[in-house]
Protein backbone atom coordinates (compact mmCIF):
# COMPACT_ATOMS: atom_id res chain seq x y z
CA UNK A 1 0.00 0.00 0.00
CA UNK A 2 1.35 3.69 -0.85
CA UNK A 3 1.72 5.80 1.75
CA UNK A 4 0.30 9.28 1.22
CA UNK A 5 0.41 11.99 3.71
CA UNK A 6 -3.16 13.04 5.42
CA UNK A 7 -2.58 16.57 4.69
CA UNK A 8 -2.50 15.83 0.86
CA UNK A 9 -4.88 12.62 1.07
CA UNK A 10 -7.53 15.58 2.51
CA UNK A 11 -6.51 17.87 -0.48
CA UNK A 12 -6.83 15.24 -3.07
CA UNK A 13 -10.15 13.42 -1.37
CA UNK A 14 -11.78 16.68 -2.13
CA UNK A 15 -10.97 16.34 -6.08
CA UNK A 16 -12.61 13.23 -6.16
CA UNK A 17 -15.90 14.21 -5.43
CA UNK A 18 -18.40 14.74 -8.34
CA UNK A 19 -18.03 18.57 -8.92
CA UNK A 20 -14.43 17.81 -10.42
CA UNK A 21 -14.87 16.05 -14.12
CA UNK A 22 -14.45 12.47 -14.52
CA UNK A 23 -10.81 12.64 -15.98
CA UNK A 24 -9.58 14.64 -13.60
CA UNK A 25 -10.64 11.85 -11.37
CA UNK A 26 -9.13 9.60 -13.16
CA UNK A 27 -5.96 11.32 -13.21
CA UNK A 28 -5.53 11.59 -9.35
CA UNK A 29 -6.56 8.12 -8.93
CA UNK A 30 -4.18 6.76 -11.84
CA UNK A 31 -1.40 9.09 -9.74
CA UNK A 32 -2.03 7.27 -6.63
CA UNK A 33 -1.35 4.09 -7.94
CA UNK A 34 2.16 4.78 -10.33
CA UNK A 35 3.05 8.23 -9.63
CA UNK A 36 2.93 9.12 -5.45
CA UNK A 37 6.14 11.48 -5.65
CA UNK A 38 4.20 13.52 -8.66
CA UNK A 39 0.71 13.47 -6.73
CA UNK A 40 2.42 15.15 -3.34
CA UNK A 41 4.03 17.79 -5.59
CA UNK A 42 0.63 18.28 -7.34
CA UNK A 43 -1.30 18.83 -4.07
CA UNK A 44 1.17 19.72 -1.46
CA UNK A 45 0.50 23.27 -1.94
CA UNK A 46 -1.63 26.17 -3.42
CA UNK A 47 0.03 27.56 -6.04
CA UNK A 48 0.94 31.87 -5.05
CA UNK A 49 1.18 34.70 -6.81
CA UNK A 50 4.95 35.85 -7.43
CA UNK A 51 6.62 38.19 -9.10
CA UNK A 52 4.93 37.83 -12.18
CA UNK A 53 2.14 36.93 -10.96
CA UNK A 54 0.74 32.75 -10.65
CA UNK A 55 2.58 30.13 -12.77
CA UNK A 56 3.21 26.86 -12.92
CA UNK A 57 2.92 23.05 -14.43
CA UNK A 58 -0.07 22.39 -15.90
CA UNK A 59 -2.14 19.27 -15.17
CA UNK A 60 -4.31 18.29 -11.71
CA UNK A 61 -3.92 19.63 -8.24
CA UNK A 62 -4.06 22.41 -6.08
CA UNK A 63 -0.51 22.88 -6.84
CA UNK A 64 -0.96 22.70 -10.86
CA UNK A 65 -2.30 24.85 -13.57
CA UNK A 66 -6.07 23.96 -14.55
CA UNK A 67 -9.43 24.99 -15.05
CA UNK A 68 -10.59 24.41 -11.19
CA UNK A 69 -7.22 26.15 -9.85
CA UNK A 70 -8.01 29.23 -12.38
CA UNK A 71 -11.59 28.93 -11.90
CA UNK A 72 -11.26 29.51 -8.33
CA UNK A 73 -9.00 32.45 -8.25
CA UNK A 74 -11.31 34.24 -11.04
CA UNK A 75 -13.65 33.54 -8.76
CA UNK A 76 -12.31 35.43 -6.01
CA UNK A 77 -10.86 37.68 -7.74
CA UNK A 78 -14.28 38.47 -8.78
CA UNK A 79 -16.00 38.81 -5.56
CA UNK A 80 -12.76 41.46 -4.25
CA UNK A 81 -13.69 43.23 -7.55
CA UNK A 82 -17.02 43.87 -6.64
CA UNK A 83 -16.43 45.20 -3.20
CA UNK A 84 -14.03 47.04 -4.18
CA UNK A 85 -16.11 48.69 -7.24
CA UNK A 86 -19.71 49.06 -5.87
CA UNK A 87 -22.44 50.13 -7.78
CA UNK A 88 -20.60 50.14 -11.12
CA UNK A 89 -20.23 48.00 -14.14
CA UNK A 90 -17.03 46.38 -13.88
CA UNK A 91 -14.80 45.54 -16.93
CA UNK A 92 -11.91 43.10 -17.52
CA UNK A 93 -9.71 42.45 -20.30
CA UNK A 94 -8.40 39.16 -20.98
CA UNK A 95 -5.28 37.93 -23.41
CA UNK A 96 -3.48 34.82 -23.85
CA UNK A 97 -0.15 33.72 -25.10
CA UNK A 98 0.72 30.61 -27.83
CA UNK A 99 0.85 27.80 -24.63
CA UNK A 100 -0.73 25.01 -24.89
CA UNK A 101 -4.31 25.17 -23.23
CA UNK A 102 -4.18 28.73 -23.30
CA UNK A 103 -7.03 30.19 -25.17
CA UNK A 104 -8.96 27.66 -23.82
CA UNK A 105 -7.95 28.90 -20.04
CA UNK A 106 -8.47 32.01 -21.20
CA UNK A 107 -11.73 31.17 -22.14
CA UNK A 108 -12.46 29.48 -18.46
CA UNK A 109 -11.91 32.73 -16.65
CA UNK A 110 -13.73 34.45 -19.22
CA UNK A 111 -16.73 32.26 -18.19
CA UNK A 112 -16.19 32.48 -14.57
CA UNK A 113 -15.89 36.32 -14.45
CA UNK A 114 -19.20 36.68 -17.07
CA UNK A 115 -21.09 34.57 -14.94
CA UNK A 116 -20.10 36.58 -11.67
CA UNK A 117 -21.89 39.55 -14.34
CA UNK A 118 -18.61 41.14 -14.96
CA UNK A 119 -17.92 42.13 -18.55
CA UNK A 120 -15.38 40.63 -20.38
CA UNK A 121 -13.15 41.93 -23.49
CA UNK A 122 -11.30 38.58 -24.85
CA UNK A 123 -9.01 38.93 -27.42
CA UNK A 124 -9.69 36.98 -30.09
CA UNK A 125 -6.33 35.30 -30.67
CA UNK A 126 -3.20 35.41 -29.26
CA UNK A 127 -2.07 39.05 -28.16
CA UNK A 128 1.50 40.36 -26.19
CA UNK A 129 1.08 40.60 -22.87
CA UNK A 130 2.44 44.67 -22.96
CA UNK A 131 -0.78 44.87 -25.40
CA UNK A 132 -2.94 43.44 -22.55
CA UNK A 133 -1.55 46.12 -20.25
CA UNK A 134 -2.21 48.65 -22.36
CA UNK A 135 -5.68 47.33 -23.37
CA UNK A 136 -6.87 47.58 -20.07
CA UNK A 137 -6.34 51.41 -19.78
CA UNK A 138 -7.86 52.15 -23.20
CA UNK A 139 -10.89 50.05 -22.42
CA UNK A 140 -11.06 51.63 -19.39
CA UNK A 141 -11.16 48.34 -17.10
CA UNK A 142 -10.38 47.59 -13.77
CA UNK A 143 -8.58 44.44 -14.03
CA UNK A 144 -6.78 42.64 -16.44
CA UNK A 145 -6.20 39.32 -17.03
CA UNK A 146 -3.23 37.28 -19.35
CA UNK A 147 -2.53 33.79 -19.53
CA UNK A 148 0.77 33.11 -19.94
CA UNK A 149 3.79 31.43 -18.40
CA UNK A 150 6.37 34.02 -20.21
CA UNK A 151 9.50 32.08 -21.37
CA UNK A 152 9.30 28.71 -18.76
CA UNK A 153 9.04 25.38 -20.55
CA UNK A 154 6.39 24.29 -22.53
CA UNK A 155 4.63 22.40 -19.57
CA UNK A 156 4.17 25.60 -17.74
CA UNK A 157 1.47 28.31 -17.33
CA UNK A 158 0.41 31.20 -15.54
CA UNK A 159 -2.59 33.88 -14.68
CA UNK A 160 -1.26 37.24 -14.43
CA UNK A 161 -3.22 40.08 -12.85
CA UNK A 162 -3.28 43.51 -13.88
CA UNK A 163 -4.63 46.48 -12.03
CA UNK A 164 -6.90 49.53 -13.67
CA UNK A 165 -3.75 51.39 -13.90
CA UNK A 166 -2.43 48.81 -16.17
CA UNK A 167 0.62 47.37 -13.66
CA UNK A 168 0.69 44.38 -12.45
CA UNK A 169 -0.68 43.60 -8.72
CA UNK A 170 1.18 44.85 -5.45
CA UNK A 171 0.56 44.74 -1.97
CA UNK A 172 -1.68 44.83 -0.33
CA UNK A 173 -4.11 44.16 -3.27
CA UNK A 174 -1.98 40.67 -3.78
CA UNK A 175 -2.49 39.72 -0.70
CA UNK A 176 -6.42 40.83 -0.25
CA UNK A 177 -7.12 38.77 -3.22
CA UNK A 178 -5.65 35.85 -1.86
CA UNK A 179 -7.29 36.42 1.81
CA UNK A 180 -10.10 36.43 -0.95
CA UNK A 181 -9.44 33.23 -3.09
CA UNK A 182 -8.96 31.26 0.47
CA UNK A 183 -12.15 31.81 1.70
CA UNK A 184 -13.68 29.90 -1.05
CA UNK A 185 -14.03 26.16 -1.98
CA UNK A 186 -13.92 24.81 -5.54
CA UNK A 187 -17.90 24.04 -5.36
CA UNK A 188 -18.27 28.07 -4.34
CA UNK A 189 -16.84 28.53 -8.38
CA UNK A 190 -19.37 29.63 -11.18
CA UNK A 191 -18.70 28.02 -14.18
CA UNK A 192 -21.78 29.43 -16.33
CA UNK A 193 -21.04 31.73 -18.59
CA UNK A 194 -23.44 34.87 -19.41
CA UNK A 195 -21.68 35.11 -23.06
CA UNK A 196 -23.82 38.41 -23.61
CA UNK A 197 -21.37 39.75 -21.59
CA UNK A 198 -18.26 38.81 -23.17
CA UNK A 199 -17.13 40.74 -26.23
CA UNK A 200 -14.55 39.68 -28.69
CA UNK A 201 -11.66 42.05 -29.12
CA UNK A 202 -8.83 42.88 -31.94
CA UNK A 203 -8.21 44.66 -34.52
CA UNK A 204 -9.07 48.16 -32.75
CA UNK A 205 -6.98 47.83 -30.13
CA UNK A 206 -4.23 46.49 -32.19
CA UNK A 207 -3.86 49.58 -34.09
CA UNK A 208 -4.31 51.92 -30.48
CA UNK A 209 -1.43 49.92 -29.38
CA UNK A 210 0.82 49.70 -32.15
CA UNK A 211 0.13 53.60 -32.88
CA UNK A 212 1.24 54.12 -28.91
CA UNK A 213 3.89 52.19 -29.15
CA UNK A 214 4.93 54.33 -32.31
CA UNK A 215 4.52 57.77 -30.69
CA UNK A 216 6.88 56.23 -27.47
CA UNK A 217 9.42 54.45 -29.35
CA UNK A 218 10.34 56.65 -32.43
CA UNK A 219 12.78 59.39 -32.25
CA UNK A 220 12.99 61.38 -35.63
CA UNK A 221 15.17 58.93 -37.01
CA UNK A 222 15.85 60.08 -41.23
CA UNK A 223 14.34 57.58 -43.52
CA UNK A 224 17.00 56.77 -45.13
CA UNK A 225 18.82 55.51 -41.75
CA UNK A 226 15.44 53.33 -40.85
CA UNK A 227 16.03 51.76 -44.87
CA UNK A 228 19.80 51.16 -44.27
CA UNK A 229 19.45 49.09 -41.32
CA UNK A 230 19.71 45.15 -41.52
CA UNK A 231 17.42 43.49 -39.12
CA UNK A 232 16.69 40.44 -38.48
CA UNK A 233 13.79 39.70 -36.08
CA UNK A 234 12.56 36.33 -34.08
CA UNK A 235 9.54 36.14 -32.17
CA UNK A 236 10.90 32.12 -30.96
CA UNK A 237 7.37 30.53 -31.60
CA UNK A 238 5.54 33.18 -29.10
CA UNK A 239 3.15 36.22 -29.56
CA UNK A 240 5.64 39.23 -30.61
CA UNK A 241 4.95 38.11 -34.54
CA UNK A 242 1.12 39.16 -34.67
CA UNK A 243 2.71 42.84 -33.23
CA UNK A 244 6.60 43.42 -33.55
CA UNK A 245 6.65 43.46 -37.56
CA UNK A 246 3.93 45.49 -37.84
CA UNK A 247 4.95 47.96 -35.77
CA UNK A 248 8.57 48.26 -37.65
CA UNK A 249 7.42 48.18 -41.13
CA UNK A 250 4.57 51.06 -39.78
CA UNK A 251 7.50 53.21 -38.37
CA UNK A 252 9.34 52.18 -41.80
CA UNK A 253 11.88 49.79 -41.37
CA UNK A 254 11.56 48.00 -44.13
CA UNK A 255 14.92 46.10 -44.31
CA UNK A 256 13.29 43.20 -41.89
CA UNK A 257 14.36 39.73 -42.19
CA UNK A 258 11.85 37.55 -40.08
CA UNK A 259 13.32 33.89 -38.79
CA UNK A 260 10.49 31.94 -40.55
CA UNK A 261 11.40 28.53 -39.37
CA UNK A 262 10.28 30.20 -35.33
CA UNK A 263 7.28 32.65 -37.11
CA UNK A 264 4.40 30.29 -35.90
CA UNK A 265 3.75 30.00 -32.64
CA UNK A 266 3.76 26.64 -30.97
CA UNK A 267 3.59 26.20 -27.13
CA UNK A 268 6.08 23.38 -27.44
CA UNK A 269 9.24 25.86 -28.78
CA UNK A 270 10.20 23.26 -31.14
CA UNK A 271 13.61 25.00 -32.46
CA UNK A 272 14.91 26.10 -28.75
CA UNK A 273 15.92 24.78 -25.43
CA UNK A 274 14.24 27.19 -23.73
CA UNK A 275 12.57 30.31 -25.49
CA UNK A 276 13.99 32.66 -23.32
CA UNK A 277 15.89 35.45 -24.42
CA UNK A 278 18.40 35.71 -21.90
CA UNK A 279 19.72 32.15 -22.71
CA UNK A 280 22.28 32.79 -25.78
CA UNK A 281 21.07 29.51 -27.67
CA UNK A 282 17.33 30.60 -27.89
CA UNK A 283 19.04 33.27 -30.25
CA UNK A 284 21.18 30.46 -32.10
CA UNK A 285 19.41 30.36 -35.15
CA UNK A 286 18.52 33.84 -35.67
CA UNK A 287 22.35 34.39 -35.33
CA UNK A 288 22.63 32.10 -38.01
CA UNK A 289 20.78 33.70 -40.59
CA UNK A 290 22.30 37.27 -39.36
CA UNK A 291 25.52 36.35 -40.91
CA UNK A 292 24.09 35.09 -44.30
CA UNK A 293 21.71 38.62 -44.15
CA UNK A 294 24.91 40.59 -43.16
CA UNK A 295 22.69 42.05 -40.86
CA UNK A 296 23.31 45.03 -37.76
CA UNK A 297 21.17 44.15 -35.71
CA UNK A 298 19.26 40.97 -34.26
CA UNK A 299 16.15 40.98 -32.12
CA UNK A 300 14.51 38.07 -30.43
CA UNK A 301 11.37 38.18 -28.00
CA UNK A 302 10.28 35.68 -25.20
CA UNK A 303 6.68 33.79 -26.06
CA UNK A 304 4.76 36.75 -24.26
CA UNK A 305 6.80 39.57 -25.75
CA UNK A 306 7.71 41.47 -22.90
CA UNK A 307 11.32 40.20 -22.57
CA UNK A 308 13.82 41.10 -25.74
CA UNK A 309 17.41 39.92 -26.37
CA UNK A 310 19.55 41.91 -28.73
CA UNK A 311 22.83 41.12 -30.41
CA UNK A 312 25.09 43.86 -32.76
CA UNK A 313 28.01 43.75 -34.03
CA UNK A 314 31.30 44.55 -32.15
CA UNK A 315 34.09 47.04 -33.40
CA UNK A 316 35.72 43.63 -35.23
CA UNK A 317 32.31 42.96 -36.79
CA UNK A 318 31.66 40.21 -35.03
CA UNK A 319 27.76 39.64 -33.77
CA UNK A 320 27.74 40.25 -29.40
CA UNK A 321 24.76 39.34 -27.62
CA UNK A 322 24.10 42.28 -24.84
CA UNK A 323 23.10 41.08 -21.62
CA UNK A 324 19.99 42.83 -19.84
CA UNK A 325 21.74 45.39 -17.76
CA UNK A 326 23.67 46.40 -21.36
CA UNK A 327 20.83 47.08 -23.44
CA UNK A 328 18.83 48.79 -20.57
CA UNK A 329 21.66 51.29 -20.47
CA UNK A 330 21.76 51.64 -23.72
CA UNK A 331 18.15 52.28 -24.19
CA UNK A 332 18.26 54.80 -20.58
CA UNK A 333 21.30 56.78 -21.76
CA UNK A 334 19.68 57.04 -25.32
CA UNK A 335 16.10 58.27 -23.91
CA UNK A 336 17.81 61.01 -21.77
CA UNK A 337 19.75 62.34 -24.87
CA UNK A 338 16.85 62.85 -26.60
CA UNK A 339 14.98 64.33 -23.68
CA UNK A 340 18.00 66.47 -23.19
CA UNK A 341 18.35 67.45 -26.95
CA UNK A 342 14.81 68.30 -26.94
CA UNK A 343 14.79 70.21 -24.08
CA UNK A 344 12.65 68.61 -21.97
CA UNK A 345 14.37 67.78 -18.89
CA UNK A 346 13.79 70.07 -16.14
CA UNK A 347 14.46 68.45 -13.14
CA UNK A 348 10.71 66.61 -12.60
CA UNK A 349 11.67 63.59 -14.49
CA UNK A 350 12.67 60.07 -13.35
CA UNK A 351 14.37 56.57 -15.14
CA UNK A 352 13.95 53.58 -13.01
CA UNK A 353 15.13 50.19 -12.46
CA UNK A 354 15.55 47.09 -9.55
CA UNK A 355 17.65 46.28 -6.74
CA UNK A 356 19.28 43.54 -8.57
CA UNK A 357 20.60 45.12 -11.57
CA UNK A 358 23.48 47.27 -12.80
CA UNK A 359 23.79 49.96 -10.34
CA UNK A 360 25.33 51.74 -13.99
CA UNK A 361 21.66 52.81 -14.30
CA UNK A 362 21.83 55.27 -11.37
CA UNK A 363 25.19 56.68 -12.14
CA UNK A 364 23.72 57.37 -15.63
CA UNK A 365 20.38 59.68 -14.23
CA UNK A 366 23.04 61.40 -11.89
CA UNK A 367 25.05 62.53 -15.13
CA UNK A 368 22.02 63.47 -16.80
CA UNK A 369 20.77 65.63 -13.23
CA UNK A 370 17.08 63.30 -13.68
CA UNK A 371 16.11 61.58 -10.57
CA UNK A 372 16.90 57.41 -10.41
CA UNK A 373 14.47 55.23 -8.28
CA UNK A 374 15.15 51.74 -7.52
CA UNK A 375 12.56 49.02 -6.73
CA UNK A 376 12.48 45.64 -5.79
CA UNK A 377 12.56 42.71 -8.69
CA UNK A 378 9.55 43.16 -11.29
CA UNK A 379 7.60 45.39 -13.57
CA UNK A 380 5.19 45.73 -11.36
CA UNK A 381 7.13 48.08 -8.83
CA UNK A 382 8.12 50.65 -11.34
CA UNK A 383 4.44 50.58 -12.26
CA UNK A 384 3.70 50.74 -9.27
CA UNK A 385 6.31 54.29 -9.34
CA UNK A 386 4.48 55.87 -12.20
CA UNK A 387 1.41 55.86 -9.84
CA UNK A 388 3.36 56.97 -6.75
CA UNK A 389 5.14 59.88 -8.37
CA UNK A 390 2.11 61.31 -10.62
CA UNK A 391 3.62 64.76 -10.27
CA UNK A 392 6.71 63.42 -12.23
CA UNK A 393 7.63 62.36 -15.32
CA UNK A 394 8.59 58.60 -16.50
CA UNK A 395 10.75 58.51 -19.15
CA UNK A 396 12.04 54.88 -19.16
CA UNK A 397 13.10 51.59 -17.05
CA UNK A 398 14.25 48.15 -17.06
CA UNK A 399 15.87 45.24 -15.21
CA UNK A 400 18.53 42.99 -15.99
CA UNK A 401 16.13 39.90 -16.84
CA UNK A 402 16.02 41.74 -20.27
CA UNK A 403 12.63 43.69 -19.78
CA UNK A 404 12.30 47.34 -20.81
CA UNK A 405 9.39 49.89 -20.68
CA UNK A 406 9.32 52.79 -22.45
CA UNK A 407 6.45 55.91 -20.86
CA UNK A 408 3.96 55.28 -19.53
CA UNK A 409 1.32 54.10 -21.78
CA UNK A 410 1.93 50.87 -20.97
CA UNK A 411 2.85 49.92 -17.48
CA UNK A 412 4.86 46.74 -17.63
CA UNK A 413 8.15 45.69 -19.81
CA UNK A 414 7.04 45.71 -23.31
CA UNK A 415 9.60 44.28 -26.25
CA UNK A 416 7.17 45.96 -28.97
CA UNK A 417 8.10 49.07 -28.13
CA UNK A 418 11.62 48.28 -26.66
CA UNK A 419 12.45 46.25 -30.38
CA UNK A 420 11.87 49.51 -31.93
CA UNK A 421 13.76 51.74 -29.84
CA UNK A 422 16.68 49.68 -29.97
CA UNK A 423 15.97 49.75 -34.45
CA UNK A 424 16.17 53.88 -33.97
CA UNK A 425 19.51 53.74 -31.73
CA UNK A 426 20.95 51.25 -34.29
CA UNK A 427 19.70 53.29 -37.29
CA UNK A 428 20.87 56.08 -36.03
CA UNK A 429 24.20 55.63 -35.31
CA UNK A 430 25.04 53.57 -38.16
CA UNK A 431 23.80 56.39 -40.46
CA UNK A 432 26.88 58.33 -37.77
CA UNK A 433 29.64 55.64 -39.23
CA UNK A 434 29.18 54.61 -36.22
CA UNK A 435 26.91 51.24 -34.20
CA UNK A 436 25.42 50.36 -30.88
CA UNK A 437 28.17 48.88 -29.57
CA UNK A 438 30.73 51.52 -29.98
CA UNK A 439 27.96 53.58 -28.42
CA UNK A 440 28.06 51.22 -25.30
CA UNK A 441 31.70 51.94 -25.02
CA UNK A 442 31.12 55.66 -24.97
CA UNK A 443 28.68 55.45 -22.40
CA UNK A 444 31.06 53.02 -20.65
CA UNK A 445 33.70 56.26 -20.34
CA UNK A 446 31.46 58.61 -19.11
CA UNK A 447 29.97 56.53 -16.26
CA UNK A 448 32.42 53.77 -15.80
CA UNK A 449 32.97 50.05 -17.09
CA UNK A 450 30.11 47.95 -15.51
CA UNK A 451 29.64 44.16 -15.75
CA UNK A 452 27.23 41.59 -14.50
CA UNK A 453 26.73 38.10 -14.78
CA UNK A 454 24.02 35.87 -13.32
CA UNK A 455 24.34 32.24 -11.72
CA UNK A 456 21.18 30.74 -11.77
CA UNK A 457 20.75 27.24 -9.72
CA UNK A 458 17.21 24.76 -10.64
CA UNK A 459 15.63 23.39 -7.82
CA UNK A 460 12.38 21.69 -8.23
CA UNK A 461 9.63 20.29 -6.27
CA UNK A 462 9.17 20.41 -2.52
CA UNK A 463 12.03 19.29 -1.92
CA UNK A 464 13.61 22.29 -4.67
CA UNK A 465 11.78 24.62 -2.30
CA UNK A 466 13.69 23.62 0.86
CA UNK A 467 16.95 23.41 -0.85
CA UNK A 468 16.57 27.16 -2.08
CA UNK A 469 14.96 28.07 1.50
CA UNK A 470 18.43 26.09 2.99
CA UNK A 471 20.52 28.53 1.11
CA UNK A 472 18.95 31.82 1.79
CA UNK A 473 19.03 30.62 5.51
CA UNK A 474 22.70 29.76 5.57
CA UNK A 475 23.64 33.30 3.50
CA UNK A 476 21.84 34.82 6.66
CA UNK A 477 22.60 32.81 9.69
CA UNK A 478 26.51 32.51 8.35
CA UNK A 479 27.20 35.62 5.96
CA UNK A 480 30.06 36.14 4.04
CA UNK A 481 32.96 38.56 5.73
CA UNK A 482 34.81 38.41 2.60
CA UNK A 483 33.99 37.53 -1.15
CA UNK A 484 36.64 36.70 -3.67
CA UNK A 485 39.54 38.40 -1.77
CA UNK A 486 37.51 41.56 -1.07
CA UNK A 487 35.69 42.71 2.32
CA UNK A 488 32.18 42.81 2.88
CA UNK A 489 31.80 46.40 3.69
CA UNK A 490 27.69 46.28 3.57
CA UNK A 491 24.49 43.38 3.49
CA UNK A 492 21.41 44.94 2.76
CA UNK A 493 18.28 41.79 3.53
CA UNK A 494 15.19 43.05 2.29
CA UNK A 495 13.29 39.97 4.10
CA UNK A 496 14.08 41.88 7.71
CA UNK A 497 14.33 45.03 6.25
CA UNK A 498 17.93 46.06 7.49
CA UNK A 499 20.84 46.82 5.92
CA UNK A 500 24.33 46.40 8.00
CA UNK A 501 26.98 48.14 7.63
CA UNK A 502 30.08 45.92 8.23
CA UNK A 503 32.53 47.96 8.82
CA UNK A 504 31.11 50.69 11.43
CA UNK A 505 28.55 47.85 12.94
CA UNK A 506 25.57 49.83 12.58
CA UNK A 507 22.41 49.43 10.77
CA UNK A 508 19.28 51.32 9.06
CA UNK A 509 16.31 50.63 7.81
CA UNK A 510 15.47 49.39 4.23
CA UNK A 511 12.78 51.94 2.67
CA UNK A 512 11.87 49.30 -0.05
CA UNK A 513 9.29 46.96 0.57
CA UNK A 514 9.94 43.16 2.29
CA UNK A 515 11.64 40.55 0.23
CA UNK A 516 12.82 37.64 0.49
CA UNK A 517 16.01 39.16 -1.39
CA UNK A 518 20.00 39.38 0.46
CA UNK A 519 22.31 41.71 -1.28
CA UNK A 520 26.49 41.80 -0.28
CA UNK A 521 28.38 45.14 -1.08
CA UNK A 522 32.56 44.32 -0.78
CA UNK A 523 34.83 47.05 -0.18
CA UNK A 524 36.23 46.73 -4.16
CA UNK A 525 32.81 47.91 -5.46
CA UNK A 526 31.00 44.44 -6.50
CA UNK A 527 27.49 43.73 -5.75
CA UNK A 528 26.11 40.24 -5.05
CA UNK A 529 22.64 39.37 -4.54
CA UNK A 530 20.99 36.26 -3.89
CA UNK A 531 16.91 36.02 -4.50
CA UNK A 532 14.78 32.91 -5.01
CA UNK A 533 12.64 33.25 -8.48
CA UNK A 534 8.91 34.11 -7.71
CA UNK A 535 7.79 32.21 -11.12
CA UNK A 536 10.27 29.31 -11.41
CA UNK A 537 12.13 26.79 -9.54
CA UNK A 538 15.33 28.61 -9.04
CA UNK A 539 17.63 30.75 -6.86
CA UNK A 540 19.50 33.64 -8.35
CA UNK A 541 22.83 35.30 -7.75
CA UNK A 542 23.19 38.48 -9.34
CA UNK A 543 27.03 39.38 -9.57
CA UNK A 544 28.04 43.22 -10.68
CA UNK A 545 31.80 44.56 -10.95
CA UNK A 546 33.06 47.96 -12.63
CA UNK A 547 36.34 49.52 -12.79
CA UNK A 548 37.48 53.05 -14.17
CA UNK A 549 39.72 51.75 -16.53
CA UNK A 550 37.61 49.56 -18.83
CA UNK A 551 39.66 46.84 -18.54
CA UNK A 552 37.53 43.97 -19.29
CA UNK A 553 39.84 41.17 -18.94
CA UNK A 554 39.88 42.58 -15.41
CA UNK A 555 36.27 42.66 -14.65
CA UNK A 556 35.70 38.94 -16.46
CA UNK A 557 38.61 37.57 -13.76
CA UNK A 558 36.59 39.35 -11.09
CA UNK A 559 33.65 37.46 -11.40
CA UNK A 560 35.13 34.19 -12.20
CA UNK A 561 36.84 34.72 -9.03
CA UNK A 562 33.72 35.13 -7.24
CA UNK A 563 31.39 32.32 -8.91
CA UNK A 564 33.91 30.39 -7.51
CA UNK A 565 33.91 31.70 -4.07
CA UNK A 566 30.32 31.56 -3.96
CA UNK A 567 30.59 27.66 -4.60
CA UNK A 568 26.59 27.24 -3.85
CA UNK A 569 25.11 24.24 -5.71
Amino acid sequence: MIYVDPKILERLNAWLTPFFDEKTQQTIKDMIAHDPEGLEDSFYKNLAFGTGGMRGKMGVGDNRINKYTLGKNTQGLSNYLKKQFPDQEIKVAIAYDCRHNSKKLAKVVADVFSANGIRVFLFSELRPTPELSFAVKHLDCQCGIVLTASHNPPEYNGYKVYWEDGGQLVPPQDAEIISEINTLQYTDVNFDANEALIETIDTEVDAAFAEASLRNGSFNTPEAAKQNLKIVFTSLHGTSITMVPKVLEQAGYTNVHIVEEQATPNGDFPTVKSPNPEEPEALRIALEHAEVQQADIVIGTDPDCDRLGVAVRDSSGTLKLLNGNQAMVIMTYFLLEQWKKDEKLNGNQFVASTIVSTPMVRKIAEHFGVEYKEGLTGFKWIAKMVNDFPEMEFIGGGEESFGYMVGDFVRDKDAVTATLLACEIAAQKKAAGSSMFDYLQEIYRHAGTYQEFLVSLVKEGKKGAEEIANIMKNLREHPFKEIAGSPVIRIEDYESGIAKDAQNNTSEVLKIPRSNVLIYYTEDGSKIAARPSGTEPKIKFYISVHNTSGDLSQLQKKIDNIRTHLTIS
